[in-house]
């Protein structure tokens, strides 16, 4: 009889289970939430109507440190409102002009204290204080109230020619609300101590004929950015009314609205007036074949709430082909790359608005504590690379002076000793069409000073500008 043998297991080595390296970057859904307006003392009272309101929201604005205490109460110590009024008194480029919805997205989600404020990344280029800024180098040494010569460019009172196909028309100088970091504070907004403001003085139907009689003068001309100040300051019979002439020009194939007050100011995009006469226009611009989109300025995923998203899904709804954001890297803000996927993520898959650029933050007077260097742009290029559908994946882009926009990695060439980094462009502005060495010429930019290393600090520190 044959005996069974017995059955060896082979059992092997205890598995180990490998630590988990995880992703630089972990993508977690954050639906929107509208931060309750009531938790501040000055809107305790505030109904759903009001705050839905965008005659409510602009009656609201705060404009000086004395309404803003109104609205805080005493949740923020006396020493933010010197810092405040320090800055407003000699540093700041533009007056303070806040809507409540804006102020609503400050420290959102936790209790309002100095300190909280303080590093609140909506609050620091909304209402910059003092101690935000620089005072080494509060300002480059050839930094510029125009620092990218728009005004030299004007053909037209408010019509700057700065692209072979695109032109950007200036309808107005002002905005629901004044970023501390604007690029065109020689002209938006009211004067401020450190700033006494350009003025546009043509009558509105002045300048707007003598817009379009350009336009019909320059078929080259496809693309028109209708701009300011913020087309939401626009009368809408007056913006509908522009708007129409435009798409009667039959060369003109795109026109985008810019409006920041789309997130600072959704209200007013969803006053029945305004929706009814945007769908008219987007009806008439796709009849004639034209792209109609509204470019917005959203900086950080604090300021996307469901209001915001409402007023982009009913621009798309009437029939706006596109809802697109352009954001300014700013240190403090969101000069990082979990910041920016945040709010790549946020505005793409909550708010239906395409992430499209990110610019770095121009070299106008007292901006260095916002501006980063091209180094760290081209890195967080490389950071936010491969998360994002790729259609939703932002260029971040150096806006340089006489130039215009380039990719960050496009220089040809940077001494990041010293931080100037050389650009080269492919066309000629409207103010040198008889130069023929401007498209061989080399333009520069530069990096904040205080990021510097060592040697490039202290040759900053003796190289005179006029060198």
């Amino acid at each position: 009889m044959t005996q069974t043998q017995p059955v060896e297991t082979l059992t092997g080595p205890t598995p180990v289970t490998a630590p988990t390296a995880g992703q630089p970057y972990e993508y977690r859904r954050a639906p929107l939430v509208e931060p309750d307006w009531t938790r501040f003392p000055g809107w305790r009272h505030v109904t759903r109507d009001q705050w839905e309101s965008a005659q409510w929201q602009r009656v609201n604005c705060v404009k000086n440190v004395k309404q803003l205490r109104t609205v805080l109460g005493d949740t923020v110590d006396d020493t933010f409102y010197t810092d405040l009024e320090a800055d407003q008194k000699a540093l700041a480029t533009m007056s303070m002009l806040v809507p409540p919805q804006m102020i609503n997205t400050m420290v959102p989600f936790a209790p309002m204290t100095t300190e909280a404020l303080l590093a609140d990344p909506v609050r620091r280029y909304m209402l910059p204080v003092a101690s935000d800024r620089r005072t080494d180098w509060p300002s480059h040494p050839y930094a510029s109230r125009d620092s990218l010569h728009e005004h030299d460019m004007w053909v037209a009172e408010g019509l700057t020619h700065r692209y072979p196909t695109k032109v950007l028309a200036e309808l107005l100088s002002t905005c629901p609300q004044y970023c501390g970091h604007c690029t065109r504070m020689d002209l938006v907004g009211n004067s401020t101590p450190t700033v006494d403001k350009l003025k546009l003085t043509l009558k509105p139907v002045d300048r707007f004929d003598a817009h379009i009689t350009y336009l019909r003068a320059h078929p080259g001309v496809r693309d028109v950015v209708v701009s300011g100040g913020d087309v939401a300051n626009v009368p809408w019979r007056n913006l509908e009314s522009y708007l129409m002439r435009l798409l009667d020009i039959e060369t003109v194939r795109d026109i985008r609205l810019a409006t920041k007050a789309l997130m600072g100011l959704p209200q007013h995009w969803l006053q029945p007036d305004v929706v009814e006469g945007l769908e008219r226009v987007a009806r008439t611009a796709a009849r004639r074949g034209v792209n109609l989109a509204i470019h917005t300025h959203v900086n950080h995923a604090q300021s996307l709430t469901p209001l915001v998203a409402r007023a982009a899904q009913t621009a798309l709804d009437v029939g706006v082909r596109d809802v697109r954001n352009q954001g300014v890297l700013m240190r403090g803000v969101n000069a990082t790359a979990t910041d920016l996927l945040d709010l790549c993520f946020a505005l793409q898959g909550e708010a239906g608005i395409l992430p499209y650029y990110f610019y770095m933050c121009d070299m106008i007077p007292n901006a260095e504590h916002w501006r980063v260097p091209v180094w760290h742009a081209q890195q967080l290029q490389h950071d936010i690379m491969g998360y994002l559908p790729g259609y939703a994946t932002p260029r971040i882009v150096c806006d340089v002076p006489f130039v215009g926009k380039r990719w960050v990695h496009m220089l040809t060439e940077y001494d990041r000793e010293r931080g100037i980094s050389y650009w080269t462009k492919n066309y000629r502005t409207s103010i040198e069409s008889t130069d023929l060495e401007a498209l061989d010429k080399r333009y520069a930019y530069y990096d904040p000073i205080d990021t510097l290393p060592e040697d490039g600090r202290r040759w900053w520190t003796t190289h005179r500008v006029d060198d």
